[in-house]
């Protein structure tokens, strides 16, 4: 019983304060049997007022009036009305109302909200019989309001202990989504989630990135700009400065946020915010005159009227702004031109908003008569009392509505009206369910109904979570979990009217929450009006912007959006402007040069068609021809001495391998395939070893021959062709075995190099196999080295006219060529590699073919006297000559130490003479002298003089039948001779040494009296041995000459 008591009393000082507080003249108030309640914002704000509680705190003054929220108010007795008089919506029903002014204080609200709460109780407790309730209203069964989201959050705390539905027509704040907290509350309109997303939407379509941010101090602005910064940051938009406000905020306060906005580089401002609290900020900024800012408004000021007036335009134009999408109420503009103050019974307002609209007074008000309004003094901030100048004049009731321009009548885009209208009509459908909801299959308990004429306010909380009706647009309403209803918004543009000066809203866009991500905002950008003026996007970026090619660099200790533009690396590009980085390029696709796109990367080879591919391939062709043309020359001219003299099988060999190598210098030219790389080194590396071969089997044989004391047949059967072929085959057998293992186990094959140039593909040959690379060049360059030995060795032999030493030079060269070209290898890249192994092709094979070569086909094209046998033999008997006096040499030096260490004088040298004559001598005539030459052989301080005669084998064999011998001297030997000479070798002695000189006959010295006996016998010694050997010789060379000749 005593909390029965203490509750009573409790209600009942609510009640006692409500009925203070809110007399007639501070409700809209109509029977009805069910009452709806109403929270709207009639004034702007209270008076600031000092309670220094000596006296009962009095409720405070609502000053500044609201035309727009007036309008609303209207809103809802319209809807009221017009449902009243349906038939088809609660019919026999009828609706009241109960609205009471918040003036946009969380005080107020909440004044009015223990109104309704307490006249719920009331009538809950049946007290009628306890009091004289003549004035009794049945109880509020739902709330529509209230405006701001901080007011609204503080009536939803308070209504949703009693389950009582508040349907919301303005509050966007997304805190007010949490059902856990907030259980009773609904709403007409979008959360602030999707406004501020749509927010970061248009910073980044007109790419922004650096702003700043202002919020009022209540739960609708903090939530909006904190879900705001989330959308900024994945977005890459960094935030100069944010900063707080409120409509009570200290002067001194709102002149550090102006300073903030002054001394800051961002010029876009994004503004969540009421009007009320956004406009002490403005003004103080229209007083510094800051101009040049870009506002981006929230819904709650986008369209305010105490901020879009003509005075401020010059800093607030060009505003960007959402608002909700406009709806069509039909007959609410006349009803709200049918306003008069006889109807002020039902709605206690309509006195001040004719005194307001009309700047008079109403005879019998409580206003003061000297009270001037706010909206005719161009919105200041109180009432002032005036000291007599500045009285109303009376109101005569006659004045015409439509006379005057106030927000009131301004109904060109209802969207807080349309709200209000849809909420209403949400709580009608609520009850139109109760009323129609058939037993068995209601929302309560068992398919139970709520009784209509007894219906509390939980159970149209019920119905009003399951609603779903079709509004009178055609449009589906329906609330979802959490209570809201998903909406569109208008994208607005401030406008400076040409008509009469007034701000105006134009339509640039819209953002729709129903479309995919990308697609939900549309801009007219030839629309857009910035700062009122221009078209030209303004510019607020912490840096300029990045041009293609570049990309966004991050410069230590500032914002992300704060950057240095720095040029795409090579081989990356970005075609777009402020990249935050550079793509890289295809694989063989390159930068360009502004590393705006990627271009093809330039293939380079040795090219047929380049001018040193073409060099090397008009040498390798001319090389082609000069040893088409010499093998040529070879086989017509086949039968001459010269030809046969250079082993012709060998020879045509060696041109063949000549061949080869000049042919496979032109695998290296042209793009790489897999079967060029695969055929080249092998075709280079065989004929080489080929034409080695060939010169060291030829070099070789003339030394062996020319260093055999007696050459036998055995010699000449060891060195027959057939065994010259198959040593050339060995040699050349190992080098193909190499080629086919290389081949098989590891085959080269064309390759793109991208690594040593990045600009530039080079197709190149893998060789696969370096060491087998390096194998078939070393084992080529042994060879090589082999010959030149023996062709060194041999340099003084005069076979087929000084081969060995025309073989040495060649090999000299080979040399020279293949160790520069080592280093020229490793050194160079790309298609040079090519190059300069097709370089040392033809340089090595040039030289082969020049000096093996070249020598011989002079002589047969131009000096064919020479191309004779008896050229051939000349050189071949001078050669034993010169061995047969050396030998004589060495006995007579010997022979002389015996002499003269047995006693031998002191005197004058000594000098002999030995004269050899042909028994074929006596038989030829001049004529046949004339085919004979004369050789002159130098060696050490002497010389000799030969002269020789050469005939035909058939006349030499008649002849040898013949002819006796004559001379024992000439011995057996001289059968087989086809020489003739004449020789006198004087030996001369002198203390320091001996010196030999080989004279002609006619030098003979006569003084032979003189000679001792000794040296007369060792003389004849000498003379029986110098010739014999020579003739030995002189057989065997023959013998081989001869030889080639019948091979041939």
């Amino acid at each position: 019983m005593t909390l029965h008591i203490h509750g009573l009393l409790l209600l009942l000082m609510a009640f006692t304060l409500y009925s203070s507080a809110y007399g007639p003249d501070k409700r809209a108030q109509k029977k009805g049997d069910i009452i709806l309640g109403g929270l709207f914002p009639i004034h702007f704000g209270v008076a600031s007022k000092d309670e220094d509680l000596e006296s009962r705190p009095e409720s405070v003054e609502c000053i500044r009036y609201n035309f727009r929220g007036f309008r609303w108010l209207q809103a809802m007795i319209f809807a009221i009305e017009e449902i009243n008089n349906s038939s088809a919506l609660l019919p026999n029903i009828t609706l009241g109302y109960r609205i009471f002014d918040t003036c946009n204080t969380v005080s107020k609200a909440l004044e009015a909200t223990l109104s309704f709460v307490a006249q719920n109780k009331i009538d809950s407790l049946n007290l009628d019989d306890f009091c004289n309730c003549s004035e009794h209203m049945p109880s509020t069964i739902a709330v529509v309001g209230a405006t701001g989201s901080g007011i609204s959050t503080a009536v939803a705390n308070l209504l949703g202990l009693f389950h009582i539905p508040q349907v919301s027509y303005a509050s966007s704040s997304r805190l007010l989504s949490n059902k856990n907290q907030y259980k009773s509350f609904l709403r007409t309109m979008p959360n602030d989630e999707h406004q501020a997303t749509a927010m970061a939407d248009i910073i980044e379509y007109f790419r922004w990135n650096w702003v700043g941010t202002i919020a009022a101090d209540d739960d609708y602005g903090r939530p909006g700009i904190e879900k705001f910064r989330e959308e900024a940051e994945e977005r890459d938009i960094c935030i100069d400065f944010s900063e707080l406000i409120s409509q009570y905020t200290e002067k001194e306060e709102i002149e550090k946020v102006v300073e903030v906005i002054q001394n800051s580089t961002a010029k876009v401002i994004v503004v969540f915010s009421s009007g009320p609290d956004l406009e002490p900020l403005i003004k103080e900024i229209v007083r510094r005159n800051i101009t040049g800012r870009i506002w981006l408004a929230s819904e709650a000021w986008a369209s305010s009227s105490l901020i879009a007036i003509p005075e401020y335009f010059h800093v607030i134009g060009g505003t960007i702004g959402f608002a909700l999408r406009a709806g069509q109420i039909p007959g609410f503009r006349e009803f709200l031109q049918n306003v008069h103050p006889k109807m002020a019974n039902t709605n206690g307002f309509l006195k001040e908003f004719w005194e307001e609209t009309f700047n008079c007074y109403l005879p019998g008000t409580s206003k003061n008569p000297s009270f001037s309004s706010p909206f005719m003094s161009n919105h200041d901030d109180a009432a002032r009392v005036g000291n007599g100048s500045a009285f109303r004049l009376p109101c005569t009731g006659q004045e015409n509505i439509t006379s005057v321009e106030t927000p009131y009548l301004d109904f060109t885009h209802l969207r807080i009206s349309y709200n209000v209208y849809l909420a209403v009509y949400s709580i009608a459908h609520a009850l139109q369910e109760i009323y129609t909801c058939t037993p068995g299959k209601g929302l309560f308990t068992n398919g139970s109904c709520a009784d209509i004429k007894k219906v509390e306010a939980w159970q149209v909380l019920k119905h009003l979570r399951h609603l779903n009706f079709t509004n009178n647009i055609g449009e589906q309403v329906d609330f979802n979990e959490f209570g809201d209803l998903i909406g569109n918004y208008t994208i607005v543009n401030w406008h400076l009217s040409d008509e009469d000066g007034s701000v105006v809203f134009e339509d640039i866009g819209h953002y729709n929450v129903y479309s995919k991500n990308g697609e939900r905002l549309f801009i007219n950008e030839s629309k857009v009006l910035w700062s009122g003026f221009s078209r030209e996007v303004p510019f607020s970026n912490c840096s300029r912007i990045c041009q293609e090619g570049t990309r966004k660099g991050i410069i230590e200790g500032e914002p992300t959006c704060c950057f240095e533009c720095v040029d795409c690396p090579d081989g990356e590009y970005t075609d777009e402007t402020d990249a935050s980085a550079c793509e890289k390029c295809p694989p063989d696709y390159w930068s360009s040069k502004n590393h705006t796109i990627c271009i093809a990367k330039q293939i380079e080879f040795l090219s047929w068609t380049e001018p040193f591919g073409i060099a090397l391939t008009m040498f390798a062709v001319l090389g082609i021809c000069l040893t088409s043309f010499v093998l040529g020359v070879f086989i017509k001219f086949g039968n001459t001495p010269i030809v046969k003299a250079t082993n012709r099988e060998l020879s045509y060999l060696l041109l063949f391998s000549l061949l080869c190598c000049f042919s496979s210098s032109l695998f290296f030219i042209g793009e790489p395939q897999n079967w060029t790389c695969r055929l080249r080194q092998p075709a280079f590396g065989i004929s080489f070893v080929l034409c080695i071969s060939c010169i060291l089997v030829k070099t070789n044989r003339i030394l062996l021959v020319f260093e055999a004391k007696i050459p036998t047949s055995f010699h000449r059967k060891w060195w027959g062709l057939n065994l010259q072929f198959l040593l050339v085959f060995l040699c050349t057998f190992v080098q193909i075995v190499t080629c086919i293992i290389w081949l098989y186990t590891a085959p080269p094959e064309s390759y793109k190099n991208q690594f040593i140039d990045d600009e530039i593909i080079f197709i190149t040959c893998n060789e696969g196999s370096l060491m087998a690379l390096g194998f078939l060049i070393g084992y080529t360059c042994l060879l090589a080295a082999i010959c030149f030995f023996f062709a060194f060795k041999a340099r003084k032999l005069p076979e087929n006219f000084n081969e060995a030493k025309f073989i040495t030079f060649s090999m000299l060269i080979f040399f020279i060529v293949w160790i520069s070209f080592i280093p020229a290898y490793a050194s160079t890249y790309g298609k040079f590699v090519s190059a300069v192994e097709v370089i040392a092709i033809l340089a090595s094979s040039f030289g082969l073919l020049a000096c093996i070569f070249f020598n011989k086909v002079y002589i047969i094209l131009f000096k064919p006297s020479r191309n004779t046998i008896e050229e051939v033999r000349c050189s071949t008997v001078a050669h034993a000559f010169k061995v047969a006096a050396r030998a004589t040499l060495r006995r007579s030096n010997v022979s002389h130490k015996k002499s003269n260490s047995l006693g031998g004088s002191a005197g004058s040298t000594p000098s002999s003479s030995i004269s050899s004559k042909s028994n074929h001598e006596e038989h030829f005539s001049t004529g046949e002298r004339a085919r004979g030459c004369k050789q002159k052989v130098s060696f050490g301080s002497g010389t000799v003089t030969l002269s020789l005669s050469f005939d035909d084998p058939q006349r030499n064999a008649v002849s040898n039948k013949v002819t006796k011998p004559k001379n024992s001297l000439e011995g057996k030997n001289s059968d087989d001779s086809l020489m003739r000479q004449k020789a006198l070798l004087p030996l001369q002695n002198s203390d320091v040494g001996s010196e030999s000189s080989f004279r002609t006959a006619s030098n003979v010295d006569e003084s032979g009296s003189q000679e001792s006996v000794n040296d007369r016998l060792d003389n004849q010694s000498m003379e029986s041995r110098a010739p014999k050997q020579a003739e030995n010789v002189k057989n065997a060379v023959d013998g081989v000459i001869t030889e080639n000749m019948v091979n041939s």
